[in-house]
């Protein structure tokens, strides 16, 4: 960066020298550290936090150009289905009302001041093109302009991170984005609009474009939905009294769960009452949708809310990824000695992908980390 002062979402302000470590003149030479850390999303700054807590010594690369692009990017109306009590790194407050749901650019703003407050180590615009290790067994993080060398390395690149579109289209519908371009309805031409995916996004995305275009939404199962409050409380209050929160992978609730994870709040009853629900698309050809339930009609716009898939193609390290391609590790704990993931979905429980579950994840690599530096 230029400047000795940078801008965190509207009205936060940072003095670089202050809150942030750009590389002084000993770390240009060397540019070698205990720990990095590749991703500064809220993966990567719950697992900077813990590391602090334990007098670590870290740094954190990031590939924007500041803190929480990947939330300010997504579409405008966006809110979590998590209330801001359960919506904080290590405890640290968010503002508002504990029981009300944060917008986007308030969990954007909410993680450049937890960098700020906690004085986290970070550098920005660092895109990392290569992971690899030398003959001494050290690592090296290949960025677009700078290699920085590292004795222990944590990925928290994070759940979602390239845009999935399945190869069930010929290209000849009108206008197609993935879920992850759309920003509000002014954006979809006129003409009906195929949304395929139900899952939360897709179902958010389709109850909003309801009110204004006529609306399909494709879904491969039939799906739950359960209300945000209960009872006067929180869903995810009940969630963590129960501890299904807190449900395992492998075990029989986590199995339960990972097969169907439920929507949450009441938008799937709006896209019921407003919209036409199909099922799973086969495929688009010629402008045509066809469903495996015989159903096909002409469509003018698409929505691909198919998720994301970890795109690991830059780590150059044996015995890091099964042969589809996704990390094999133990509660974020590799084979390689060294070498961590955090963020995944469902890499130790339920929550682990989300904002207040990350948190648990970060304190035990943490632990890991240290009992790794003593020997």
């Amino acid at each position: 960066m230029d400047s000795d002062i940078c801008r965190y979402g509207s009205d936060i302000t940072c003095d670089i020298k202050q809150f942030t470590i750009i590389e002084d003149k000993e770390m240009r030479n060397s540019m070698a550290y205990d720990v990095i850390i590749i991703g500064g999303g809220q993966a990567g700054l719950a697992m900077g936090f813990s590391l602090k807590r334990k007098s670590i010594p870290f740094v954190i690369l990031d590939e924007n150009e500041q803190s929480g692009m990947s939330w300010r990017n997504r579409y405008d109306s966006l809110r979590l289905f998590t209330p801001r009590s359960y919506s904080q790194l290590h405890g640290f407050h968010l503002k508002g009302d504990p029981k009300g749901f944060p917008d986007k650019n308030e969990i954007a703003d909410y993680l450049s001041t937890f960098i700020i407050h906690n004085e986290l180590p970070i550098i920005y615009q660092q895109k990392v093109v290569k992971l690899t290790q030398n003959e001494k067994q050290q690592f090296l993080v290949i960025t677009q302009n700078k290699t920085y060398k590292a004795k222990q390395i944590v990925i928290a690149t994070g759940a979602f991170y390239t845009p999935f579109v399945p190869n069930i289209h010929d290209g000849t519908a009108s206008f197609a984005i993935h879920a992850s371009k759309y920003r509000n309805p002014s954006q979809i031409p006129n003409g009906n609009v195929l949304i395929v995916g139900a899952g939360n996004t897709g179902v958010q995305i389709a109850a909003e474009l309801s009110k204004t275009h006529q609306v399909i939404l494709s879904q491969s199962k039939p799906m739950k939905s359960f209300p945000q409050n209960i009872a006067g409380r929180s869903l995810f209050w009940w969630l963590e009294t129960f501890r299904i929160g807190q449900a395992k992978p492998d075990s029989f609730v986590g199995k339960m769960l990972r097969k169907r994870e439920p929507l949450i709040g009441n938008d799937y009853k709006t896209v019921q009452n407003n919209a036409k629900i199909v099922g799973k698309l086969s495929e688009i050809k010629d402008g045509k949708a066809f469903f495996n339930n015989g159903i096909s009609k002409q469509i003018q716009n698409v929505i691909w809310a198919t998720g994301y898939r970890n795109d690991y193609s830059w780590i150059q390290i044996d015995g890091i990824l099964n042969g589809h391609g996704k990390p094999l590790h133990a509660l974020g704990v590799t084979n390689v000695v060294g070498l961590y993931f955090i963020g995944l979905s469902w890499q130790s429980r339920r929550s682990s992908a989300l904002i207040y579950g990350v948190s648990d994840d970060a304190k035990y690599i943490a632990q890991k980390i240290q009992e790794l530096e003593v020997k």
